[in-house]
């Protein structure tokens, strides 16, 4: 797509690569503006229904260019548009969006790796929030998603000492689904792309819409959330082609372990 972005297409799934791996994938101004329009292009196509988000090797991504940064600090506000909403390195997306960290997620990178719906890790993985080392405050939600994933106390932990955190334990802290070979990276996070993309690509929107919504609320008002979503739900949708989905989830369910 870009001298700094790679995107594939198939399958019903998009594999979406920042592409600067001298420069450890750092965002600058370009990949920063070609980034966000590819990811609302994504969203808005109708024959995507998952997007797997990785890294050139060997970095996932080293969060902002610092060093484009001390050059223009002027750029720091610019590369997203004029409509981009500056609080998410990507728009909000109402396609799952699976994270294949592939190596270091630092600082900016790390706040990437959290706009994700879900990650999948290399064992060559590891996650680092550097703000304060380097003088700087978070401003693509890591303070509210950091807590959300790992618990406040350990989120408290790594933005105050910026110590990096491996894959392993990150996994044991939930921050990761899962953990796999190096090799096994891609394949992995495609075999996910492909299971989302065998749903209901409506249903999957909605339900992930509804987990998002949810986290911002009250447990009470989470759960009167979703009851609403449903009744309105199946109001909509109705029983007429239920059995036809019924039968089909039941062959598929035939097929996996």
């Amino acid at each position: 797509m870009s001298d700094v972005l790679r995107v594939e297409l198939t399958d019903g799934y998009a594999v979406v690569t920042l592409d600067r791996p001298a420069a450890r994938n750092a965002l600058n101004a370009d990949l920063r503006s070609t980034l966000y329009e590819a990811m609302r292009g994504l969203d808005a196509d109708a024959d995507v229904h998952a997007v797997v988000l990785t890294g050139a090797d060997p970095a996932f991504c080293a969060g902002l260019d610092l060093k484009e940064l001390a050059e223009a600090p002027d750029t720091l506000a610019g590369g997203f548009g004029d409509s981009a909403d500056l609080r998410r390195p990507f728009p909000t997306m109402s396609t799952p969006v699976i994270g294949a960290i592939n190596g270091v997620a630092i600082t900016g990178g790390f706040e990437l790796a959290l706009a994700c719906d879900f990650l999948v890790a290399s064992e060559h993985a590891r996650f680092a929030d550097t703000h304060a080392r380097v003088g700087i405050m978070p401003g693509w939600g890591l303070t509210v998603l950091l807590p959300q994933a790992v618990g406040v106390r350990r989120a408290r932990e790594l933005s105050a000492t910026g110590n990096f955190l491996d894959a392993a334990t990150a996994y044991d802290w939930g921050l990761v689904n899962h953990v796999v070979p190096h090799a096994e990276l891609l394949p992995t996070a495609r075999r996910l792309a492909v299971d989302i993309v065998g749903n209901d690509p409506d249903g999957v929107r909605q339900i992930l819409a509804t987990y998002a919504e949810g986290s911002l609320l009250s447990a009470g008002e989470a759960l009167d959330l979703e009851q609403r979503t449903s009744r309105a739900w199946m109001a909509e949708r109705g029983g007429a082609d239920l059995e036809a989905r019924r039968r089909a989830v039941t062959e598929r369910g035939r097929t996996q372990l």
